[in-house]
């Protein structure tokens, strides 16, 4: 059995190291390497797969084992082949050569967001297919374009047609963090992402005049509104013993306008990415950015583009699924830390529909390298996770 599993062992290594060789690497991903490799993968499964598209180009790849009771709400099992752009000059190994060394690290952008937990899903059935198990639920092992620039056109899209609707989906795992820690991150909810722009004008004219009520004024005062909000949210956040998804996070990462140094400009407009803690009132927030507006002076307006609240999974008794992966981690000794996810994933599609969802990525001891130079996980961490999914899988499939 331990050369069987030794064996297992280096193929699930093989085949996650050729997943990561793929370098479907945004912008403007060409998904046709991806779609082949899960049809690879579907195959030495021995089963069924479906490609659908509901956006031309953007491909939902779908693996489905049957359950023993296919009627009963599924269990889906969710990632993204899509990775973030990389600086290839700055890493030690080739970002997408999937080098392992001496240490048994593997070198790859997207090894931990999220290449890795697409592999261990897919091993892990494979491992439970050959040890002759049968589960009482369907599961779906879903392959998913374009999560890193939102999965408008991705998850976002699929989760409204008939095909998604057909897969009968209760239940949902997607992508968490790996943990620096013993314990290991668990996402149940997310905070909601605003991008807001504020849009100031005012009196033009030359440069060497000093007109009252310009649009540089306004949108001085603007500034000043949203980063003293912002400075009183990271004073929770380090007096609180608060974590990142627990407060609103408000970044100015756009500025616009002004035509020539000389001339006063009519209008200036600043962007903030703001991100709305789980527990923010949303009407309110709104009815604060009005008042700051207001503060600034006649001829200052904002727009809002951003996605309405969605409520976070639950972790009581009232979510069956919660209680059977949580009494699975618990007989197995793993360690969990439940927190709001300070990102955003493409569970916040499934949550909206009113499925409970997790983000789990089973790897601990791990540093967080996702979107940066040299990311890299452990071979060991790697397989680790392969044998915890095995069970948790089993767990909720079997609610």
């Amino acid at each position: 059995m331990s050369s069987d599993k030794s064996a297992l062992d280096e193929s699930a290594i093989e085949n996650f190291r050729k997943y990561l060789k793929i370098p479907s690497v945004q912008p403007n991903v060409n998904y046709d390497s991806c779609v082949d490799f899960v049809r690879e993968q579907a195959e030495s499964l021995g089963l069924p797969v479906n490609v659908y598209e509901p956006v031309l180009k953007k491909p939902i790849v779908v693996i489905t084992w049957e359950g023993l009771e296919p009627g009963l709400p599924s269990i889906l099992l969710n990632g993204h082949m899509d990775v973030v752009p990389v600086y290839a000059e700055k890493w030690k190994h080739p970002p997408f050569d999937a080098h392992m060394d001496e240490s048994g690290d593997i070198y790859a952008r997207g090894c931990q967001d999220m290449k890795n937990l697409s592999i261990q899903f897919v091993e892990a059935i494979r491992r439970l297919k050959l040890n002759g198990v049968r589960l009482k639920r369907t599961i779906h092992v879903s392959f998913v374009p374009d999560e890193e620039i939102g999965g408008v056109e991705g998850m976002k899209a699929f989760v409204d047609t008939e095909d998604f609707k057909s897969l009968n989906v209760g239940f949902a795992f997607d992508e968490g963090v790996v943990s620096p820690l013993e314990s290991m991150i668990l996402f149940y909810g997310e905070r909601c992402k605003w991008d807001v722009w504020i849009h100031c004008t005012g009196k033009s004219g030359h440069g060497s005049m000093m007109h009252e009520a310009t649009a540089g004024e306004k949108l001085y005062k603007i500034i000043d509104s949203f980063m003293k909000f912002r400075e009183s949210e990271n004073n929770k956040l380090k007096t609180l013993n608060l974590k990142p998804g627990d407060v609103t996070a408000v970044n100015l990462t756009m500025v616009k306008g002004g035509v020539q140094i000389n001339v006063i400009p009519e209008e200036l407009s600043v962007g903030f990415d703001v991100r709305l803690a789980p527990d923010v009132d949303h009407a309110k927030f709104r009815e604060q950015i009005e008042q700051w507006c207001k503060e600034a002076g006649e001829g200052v307006h904002f727009t809002i583009k951003g996605d309405g609240f969605v409520e976070s999974t639950k972790l009581d008794d009232s979510n069956p699924f919660w209680m059977a992966f949580k009494k699975s981690c618990d007989d197995n000794d793993i360690q969990l830390e439940p927190i709001i996810c300070p990102g955003g994933t493409d569970a916040r599609n499934l949550r909206r529909l009113g499925i409970p969802a997790l983000g789990f990525t089973p790897a601990n001891n791990t540093p967080i390298l996702l979107h940066q130079t040299d990311e890299r996980l452990n071979k060991d961490v790697f397989l680790k996770g392969i044998d915890i999914l095995m069970k948790v899988i089993v767990a909720v499939s079997n609610v």
